[in-house]
């Protein structure tokens, strides 16, 4: 999927609760609508913090798509790289088989997510999606405190609304700190 190209189709949730809830967003809508006031005012609110597995992805999406995301957010892939260094595989499947013994299918990840009507197979996959952060989170956050690397992994979590302005800007790519 592309940041500029493809559209926001759907987004899912979770509270931590063992329930999801879905958005599916309407094929009409564009850039900066305004197609789920609940949604986007959920986003805006500072109380809440806002948990992804790719944030910088999620929340570029979400940013062109919905309206702004306020921090706090929390990013298990960033907490997994920061704390997994042993391995280079920091994908939600990997980190839910190896931290959790959760075992996520994935057939469902390519396939048509702008569809009228979305299989049960596709809302079972996005609502594995976000069903596991939480406890992902806890277990991660265990070992950012283990490792010392806490307020670092804050700090990444703080930079990333100017990693999404840079990727929404044109440098998606480019290390702008490399000589």
């Amino acid at each position: 999927m592309s940041l500029t190209r493809d559209r926001l189709c759907l987004v899912q949730m979770s509270g931590g609760d063992g329930a999801c809830h879905i958005v599916q967003m309407p094929q009409t809508m564009t850039e900066g609508g305004a197609a789920a006031p609940n949604l986007a005012a959920m986003l805006a609110d500072p109380a809440v913090t806002k948990l992804f597995h790719f944030a910088r992805f999620d929340l570029a999406m979400l940013q062109r798509f919905v309206g702004p995301v306020a921090p706090p957010v929390y990013c298990t892939k960033i907490a997994s790289n920061l704390v997994r260094t042993y391995t280079e595989r920091h994908g939600l499947k990997d980190l839910c088989g190896e931290i959790l013994g959760i075992e996520l299918a994935k057939e469902m990840q390519s396939s048509d997510w702008a569809a009228a009507e979305l299989l049960p197979a596709q809302l079972d996959y996005a609502a594995q999606d976000v069903l596991y952060l939480h406890r992902l989170r806890a277990r991660l956050d265990a070992m950012l405190e283990r490792e010392g690397r806490a307020g670092l992994a804050r700090a990444c979590f703080d930079f990333l609304p100017s990693r999404v302005a840079l990727d929404l800007g044109g440098w998606p790519n480019t290390d702008i700190f490399a000589h």
